[in-house]
């Protein structure tokens, strides 16, 4: 009996636009906002999420928590600490357009990278990462990878996500979140 040959890939769509790391002083608002904070020179920290700045003894200062905080504080409605980092140390995670033109930013030495998508079959690592999956009118983000890629019974590649609410209250409060298994070949790790 001979083998069948595999599957030829299918057609994918094309990857979502990056993200881009945008100084917070170019947003009015910043509640909920995915930012990088850092300190250039130094390294920088992502998976932060910010309020909206304050002002104290004259300077601007931009609460920010971890998203697993933002998401307690969002989903059991409690109160969290948030240090407040200085506004020239926070970065807004901003969407380039569609057709991949980077938004104006000024010219700074070591900000932020930007994070350009990999399809999650080409990924190394996909189990707890941000994932963005094309769907026909565009493409869903907020998303996290709770398995591996696997192959289906069809042969094609595959992946089981979650909402990133549910991400964050599975890690606090044990609760399984809701998952749907999706084509691996129209997911990007974001």
């Amino acid at each position: 009996m001979h083998a069948l040959p595999p599957l030829p890939p299918l057609p994918g769509p094309p990857p979502p636009p990056p993200v881009v790391a945008m100084p917070a002083s170019f947003f009015r608002e910043l509640r909920g906002r995915r930012v990088i904070v850092g300190v250039p020179g130094v390294g920088f920290r992502n998976d932060l999420r910010a309020d909206d700045p304050i002002v104290n003894g004259g300077r601007t200062f931009v609460p920010v928590l971890t998203e697993q905080d933002y998401y307690r504080a969002e989903i059991e409605q409690v109160e969290v600490f948030a240090p407040l980092v200085p506004i020239d140390r926070v970065w807004v995670e901003h969407l380039a357009d569609q057709a991949g033109q980077l938004p104006p930013a000024p010219a700074a030495l070591d900000e932020p990278p930007r994070h350009d998508p990999t399809l999650a079959v080409a990924a190394t690592s996909v189990l707890g990462r941000r994932v963005i999956q094309a769907v026909p009118d565009g493409y869903v983000r907020d998303l996290r990878a709770v398995s591996a890629v696997f192959v289906n019974d069809a042969g094609r590649p595959r992946l089981r996500v979650c909402g990133e609410p549910e991400w964050y209250r599975w890690a606090h409060s044990g609760t399984t979140p809701s998952t749907v298994e999706v084509n691996a070949d129209a997911v990007w790790v974001e």
